[in-house]
């Protein structure tokens, strides 16, 4: 049975195996002159279950723990496509997430990887099979097609499928009704749904291997900021965006860029390396940054952090809970909000406290483990299965007041 429980993100170096030119300065978080509303101004009654973030402007209405669209509702629809996003939104999501990834021609795609053979059909398309190609991202090879290999009008003719078809087989009967959204298509989505709902849509924006792709000369982050900017989402308190990266380095620049939208640090399991590091031969581990003294240099930059759920609750040999970590109180008291992904419904990656039954693919107990997540007091979490999250909210939340 998996065990994996992240999104598949690969952007550090030195994990063990799971399943599932050049970077910025990384010292100290300099550059943040105009740093984001940070948690850094939330109450304890702030932090309370149902309570918004705190830190000002469009953050307070969000609820807590607020639910993330993980790649949209990819429990059910394609991942990163329009469809998926209108699930999520459709199911009660509080924040869509998308990640980017450019083109050849420098356009922003939302895409979990660059590496398009999975969630594409680009394989069984005949006119690129030459495209095909082994590269090393992030120290690991892939083999595979890659966005940046592809012009938009290119990628523009494929069609979006299911990454994971044995285990979802349901959501391949959405296989190709869908092609690769632009950044901008998204951000002219939810421009549109937001004037339907009388309420600005929340994003949650990573930016995928920004080092890698700043030396293919292929920067992410101008790119980014100049359609945030150009959408009315690079501001303190009004821009509904989240934005977050792997790489420190990332989260700076975008600050330098004058972006002031709450930036979130991912951050994978203990022994790996941000990439970014590991190209400025930083020897800083997640396990660095996740003490006292890392966080508060996180905070210097950044608004928040995503851990691994692992890093909240970690798992025996036998892939059952244990006792929580101080992650939360550490990162409260760093005045750093906690996201942490990913919740999926399925056995497979639930804790096998919350399993149900002999089939890996079927639904387990995720209520129960969302609960248990909940109570530890992280500020939201991404779940490709918004809907059981939100239902899991309301028990928990209705617990607590009973």
């Amino acid at each position: 049975m998996q065990q994996e429980q992240r999104p598949g993100r690969r952007s550090v170096l030195g994990a063990a195996a799971v399943l599932g030119a050049g970077a910025v300065t990384l010292g100290g978080g300099a550059g943040m002159a105009a740093a984001a509303p940070s948690a850094a101004s939330a109450t304890a009654g702030d932090r309370r279950p149902g309570h918004g973030h705190g830190g000002g402007g469009g953050l307070r209405d969000l609820p807590v723990p607020t639910v993330v669209g993980h790649r949209g509702g990819s429990g059910y629809r394609p991942e990163h496509t329009l469809g998926s996003y209108r699930f999520a939104l459709e199911n009660g999501a509080d924040v869509i997430e998308q990640d980017v990834v450019p083109t050849k021609d420098g356009h922003l795609v939302c895409r979990h990887e660059n590496d398009i053979t999975g969630t594409t059909d680009v394989s069984s398309r005949p006119e690129f099979a030459s495209r095909k190609t082994t590269k090393t991202v992030d120290g690991e090879s892939h083999t595979g097609w890659f966005t940046e290999d592809f012009t938009l009008a290119e990628l523009k003719t494929l069609r979006a499928k299911e990454r994971l078809p044995q285990v979802r087989q349901h959501n391949t009967l959405y296989d190709g009704h869908w092609t690769v959204p632009t950044f901008e298509e998204v951000l002219k989505w939810a421009d549109e749904e937001g004037r339907k709902r009388g309420r600005r849509i929340w994003l949650h924006v990573e930016t995928k291997h920004p080092t890698y792709f700043r030396k293919l000369g292929l920067g992410l982050e101008e790119r980014l900021a100049k359609l945030l900017r150009r959408y009315g989402r690079a501001g303190r308190n009004s821009s509904y965006t989240f934005l977050q990266s792997f790489e420190p380095s990332s989260l700076q620049r975008l600050g330098r860029l004058g972006l002031d939208c709450p930036k979130i640090l991912l951050l994978d399991d203990l022994p790996t390396r941000p990439w970014d590091f590991v190209e400025a031969k930083d020897p800083r581990t997640v396990a660095d940054l996740i003490t006292p003294k890392g966080l508060k240099w996180v905070s210097g930059f950044a608004q928040g952090i995503g851990p691994w759920l692992n890093l909240i609750i970690p798992r025996d040999k036998n892939d059952r809970l244990t006792k929580p970590t101080t992650l939360v109180r550490d990162a409260h008291a760093a005045h750093l909000v906690l996201h942490p992904y990913t919740m999926r419904n399925e056995n497979s990656f639930l804790p096998a406290d919350f399993r149900r039954g002999t089939d890996p693919n079927a639904y387990g107990d995720a209520i129960g483990a969302f609960k248990t997540y909940y109570a530890t007091g992280i500020d939201g979490i991404f779940s490709d299965n918004c809907d059981t999250a939100v239902l899991a909210r309301e028990e928990f939340l209705k617990g607590r007041k009973g």
